[in-house]
């Protein structure tokens, strides 16, 4: 039995459901052909963490700034390298 991947785009549609508590989670499992353990999972994770919890291509800030932070010093270095070659062609 293979496991089936959905998509945030599903899970984000499940879980809205979920929270509208105008259905039961069996029935929303039945609907949506999940269990619902699997809709509660998804709606724990949604309530801590918000979408962006779903989505393994959307980048967090955290990570937008580290990498921001890696290529400036990055450029920091070499340019500490270019600097030390010249003083030392200099004397």
């Amino acid at each position: 039995m293979t496991r089936r991947k959905f998509t945030s785009k599903f899970k984000f549609k499940v879980v809205l459901e979920a929270l509208k508590e105008r259905e039961s989670l069996a029935e929303l499992a039945q609907k949506f052909k999940v269990s619902p353990q699997q809709i509660s999972l998804w709606k724990r994770s949604f309530l801590s963490d918000g979408e962006n919890v779903f989505s393994s291509k959307a980048k967090s800030k955290k990570t937008e700034i580290q990498e921001e932070k890696e290529k400036l010093l990055r450029i920091i270095g070499e340019q500490k390298v270019a600097i030390d070659f010249l003083e030392e062609t200099l004397k």
